[in-house]
């Protein structure tokens, strides 16, 4: 396959760039799109109660969704600000699909204390259709902003989506104008020519263009949520540019021993492209357990990330050898060590002592990423709120002018308890005395919403507590309940169910991949170890910044107590992926050199030596994309980065350069052992590379 994708690369390269061409064209005219369906309802899953619950809602509640304004900056009791308000509460009750706008002058608890804020909610019609609720909300809170006053702030609810989507979009713009210039200039550093540093990007802008095809082909069917875009851009962007840096540093290695450049490209795409096969591979497969959980988000995230990747394979083994053939001539090759210089000697010298000093290196190494890993038995998660977003943002402003000005629990979404018909009175008095000021409202058909507020945030401690407390309650009576905490309390008896099979699906994937790169059956158990280890201090890390507060100012966050639901599978999943990306490239350069010497010790070194320059620059790349998307100051995303930023530069330095020569040399060679049916099986099935031939000298030409 990989030679067939060669040669059609090589024989038609016009045809290649011009088909990746109209792709391009594609992904960033039509996958745009994708900006104006994101969604922010992450903790669904569906069949569980509180998705039961709110669908029953759906239909059967004649109130659909709310808004809420607030005026603050100015004493409130002003005759000209009340007049103000007032107009401005008529107009909206006036915009079609608005259900109700209470007069904040008149409703208890709109107005603050101080006297200095007040809020004016707003609750739309039930049932509307998305362009419809889109135009309502775009209009009523128009007509809110227009109060004259110093501070007045529109979000919550729906529109808390759409302001979320728009953070999004910006923020990956934002991110590419500082990442792609940093990748470049470490690219021209890398390889000192900008026809070779141009090339990389040109594979990474198509991963973008896939990142943003894919997302909208998938928003045709499913949700795709808000933390989309940053994650499968910022996985796009990095993956791309390891493959094409890859490929790069081997074609030039090829060029070393033939001045074909076609013949440079099939050698090329025959080695390192079958190593960015596997790794493509195994970052979908790492991705596959996110397939397991019934939720809708972790789906997509799995699906449209596992497209990405495969987009970005398909890049590196197609549009790149095109793009080599046609301008690879003007590519230098690379430079031969000096007399008795050793290739790579830097790595060589790391791989020896670590092979030399195993014992030390294991009993320093392993103990330091066990203590960075010590808060992860602590860690929390949860929905989060506009907490998580920037202090510039609309939504981030409402909630603190209204933490700043009204008491504690004011505009929490509270717990919503669904009665259906059929619910006996005593079991409805039970769990109204769950919660002091509990209100009910009656709904069609006899059923009936009981809301009860908490002390605290929506999805806080108090609120998940009351949750379990109502489903203790309730008896064998018809009561839901859903809400903010309601939707936690069922991500993480989901997250609780699934993990398992989630972990056992991928490790068996991983282990299936490697034993057919390696042959080997200890290789895939000691690769998963390490990985762990590393991928576990990574998390450790964010655990300690983002929910115990440490240092997170230097970020441009806060301490919330909890991480984001979306950030831990993600980071898992992502980083196990990235993890397996090096250690292919270092195993393809280590079975090489077995394979050539037959000295299982050499070869260790020797493979370390060849690709640690790699896979370092491979890895700074890819920390300055993922630190890139940190800039934005979205919490979740801020947490996702950090996360994957430690996790590929502890892999990539203390795991691949240190753990892997410290344990190859600990198991010698039984490193590549594997059963006498499995080694039969490999032989038969298994992906085997040919006796590397020896290099060939330059011919003059015209000689």
């Amino acid at each position: 396959m990989l030679t067939a994708l060669a040669r059609t690369a090589t024989r038609r390269p016009l045809t290649v760039m011009l088909l990746w061409g109209l792709f391009l064209l594609l992904g960033f005219g039509l996958g745009t799109g994708v900006f104006a369906r994101l969604s922010d309802n992450v903790p669904e899953v569906p069949g569980t109660e509180s998705e039961s619950a709110a669908r029953y809602l759906e239909e059967m509640d004649p109130a659909g969704s709310s808004i809420t304004g607030v005026v603050a900056g100015t004493p409130v009791a002003d005759a000209g600000l009340r007049a103000e308000v007032e107009r401005a509460v008529a107009d909206v009750r006036e915009v079609a699909g608005v259900a109700a706008v209470p007069d904040p002058y008149v409703t208890p608890g709109m107005i603050a204390e101080d006297g200095h804020a007040l809020i004016v909610p707003v609750t739309l019609e039930g049932g509307l259709d998305d362009d419809a609720e889109e135009r309502t909300l775009d209009a009523a809170a128009e007509r809110i902003r227009e109060i004259d006053a110093p501070d007045v702030h529109v979000s919550g609810g729906p529109l808390l989506g759409l302001q979320m989507g728009e953070r999004a979009q910006q923020d990956v713009k934002n991110a590419e104008l500082i990442s792609l210039p940093v990748v470049l200039a470490l690219l021209l550093v890398v390889f000192g020519g900008l026809r070779s540093a141009l090339l990389p990007l040109v594979v990474a802008v198509s991963g973008i263009a896939g990142a943003f095809l894919a997302l909208f082909l998938f928003s045709e069917v499913t949700d795709i949520s808000v933390y989309a875009i940053q994650v499968t851009t910022m996985l796009g962007l990095g993956l791309a540019v390891d493959y094409a840096l890859l490929m790069l540093v081997r074609f030039r290695e090829e060029r070393r021993t033939t001045e074909d450049v076609v013949e440079a490209v099939h050698r090329t795409v025959a080695a390192a492209g079958r190593t960015v096969l596997f790794s493509g591979l195994t970052v979908a497969v790492s991705l596959t357990g996110l397939l397991v959980f019934p939720s809708v988000f972790l789906r997509s995230m799995g699906l449209a990330v596992a497209a990405v990747v495969v987009i970005d394979m398909l890049a590196a083994l197609t549009l790149l050898p095109a793009l080599l053939v046609r301008f690879g001539g003007r590519i230098p090759p690379a430079k031969t060590p000096r007399n008795g210089e050793e290739e790579g000697r830097f790595f060589a010298r790391v791989a020896r002592f670590a092979a030399r000093r195993k014992v030390a290196v294991l009993a320093v190494t392993v103990p330091v990423l066990l203590v960075l890993a010590l808060p992860v038995p602590g860690m929390s998660i949860a929905v989060g709120d506009a907490r998580q977003l920037p202090a510039d943002s609309e939504a981030r402003q409402l909630q603190d002018t209204v933490a700043a000005h009204f008491p504690p629990g004011t505009g929490v979404s509270p717990v919503v308890v669904v009665a259906r018909p059929g619910t006996d009175d005593a079991t409805a008095d039970r769990i109204r005395a769950l919660g002091p000021g509990a209100t009910t409202r009656e709904l069609p058909g006899g059923g009936a919403v009981i809301e009860i507020r908490s002390p605290g945030e929506a999805d806080g401690a108090e609120a998940t507590a009351l949750v379990e407390r109502v489903r203790e309650v309730r008896g064998d009576a018809p009561v839901e309940v859903t809400g903010t905490a309601a939707r936690l309390v069922d991500f993480r008896e989901m997250l609780a169910e699934r993990a398992p099979w989630a972990a056992l699906t991928v490790l068996a994937g991983i282990v299936v991949l490697l034993f057919a790169f390696t042959g080997s059956v200890l290789l895939p158990l000691r690769t998963v170890v390490t990985t762990l280890l590393s991928l576990a201090a990574a998390l450790g890390v964010v655990v300690w910044v983002f929910q115990d507060g440490h240092l997170a100012g230097l970020l441009g966050a806060e301490g919330l107590g909890a991480l984001s639901l979306t950030a831990p599978p993600l980071i898992v999943a992502i980083a196990f992926g990235l993890a397996m990306d090096y250690e292919l490239f270092i195993l393809a350069r280590m079975r090489e050199a077995r394979l050539r010497s037959g000295d299982d010790q050499e070869a260790v070194v020797t493979g370390l030596s060849r690709s640690g320059r790699v896979v370092t620059c491979a890895a700074l790349l890819l920390a300055v994309v993922f630190a890139a998307f940190m800039t934005g100051g979205f919490s979740p995303i801020l947490q996702i980065g950090l996360g994957l930023t430690l996790a590929v530069l502890i892999d990539a330095t203390v795991v691949r350069m240190l753990l892997v020569p410290a344990t190859m040399a600990l198991l010698g060679r039984h490193a590549w052992w594997a059963p006498r049916p499995l080694r039969r099986a490999h032989e038969r099935f298994g992906v085997r590379e040919e006796q590397p031939e020896l290099p060939r000298k330059k011919v003059p030409s015209g000689v």
